[in-house]
């Protein structure tokens, strides 16, 4: 069985429950600030509102993906090629 790399265990509840919260308190924050569902129906309707709800979780994704390979390229050396695998074919046992 393979070792994870953390010696603490990923805790997928604590995740769950944190991000059940966030969301609960998000609508009702929207529901008190008077964001009614015709509302944000009128709001969706808007091509503006529409570009924004691409873009943002896109640009979000590249972002992270940036991090990612910038944390992996400053961690040390990055880890060499691998030799190219020799063009003769293997041996068969038949023979057409």
């Amino acid at each position: 069985m393979p070792k994870s790399s953390s010696p603490h265990r990923f805790r997928i509840r604590l995740y769950a429950v944190l991000s059940g919260l966030v969301a609960t308190v998000g609508a009702a924050a929207a529901l008190f600030a008077g964001v009614t569902p015709a509302a944000a129906a009128n709001l969706a309707s808007q091509p503006d509102t529409q570009i924004a709800v691409f873009m943002v979780p896109l640009t979000l994704l590249v972002v992270a993906i940036l991090c990612e390979v910038s944390r992996f390229a400053w961690r040390g050396p990055l880890p060499a090629e691998l030799p190219r695998p020799s063009s003769r074919r293997p041996l068969s046992s038949r023979e057409g």
